[in-house]
């Protein structure tokens, strides 16, 4: 039996992260105007306004929607800055 070097344990740990990213998810709420929930996806993600309106319009009726993909600095990032503008917003591994 080998003993894994420290560069294959790296590598995989990379290759792991890249498989498995993190996803920021904006849950519905009663406050916000879907109007507001719209600019936001819009102003903070820069997604053009008609992606922007489908993934406000899934939170609407899903309960829910993945707005960002990437690593879990990134993701903790965009979680506050979701929270910073008033919506609910977690996350969590894509896989999950």
């Amino acid at each position: 039996m080998s003993v894994p070097q420290l560069d294959e344990v790296v590598e995989a740990d990379a290759q792991s992260s890249v498989d498995d990213p993190w996803v920021t998810i904006v849950w519905n709420d009663p406050v916000n105007l879907m109007t507001y929930v719209t600019y936001v996806f819009e102003t903070y993600f820069g997604h053009p306004h008609d992606v922007a309106a489908q993934l406000m319009r899934q939170v609407h009726q899903d309960g829910r929607a993945v707005v960002s993909r990437g690593t879990l600095e990134a993701m903790e990032v965009d979680v506050q800055a979701m929270h910073g503008f008033g919506l609910w917003a977690t996350l969590q591994r894509s896989g999950a």
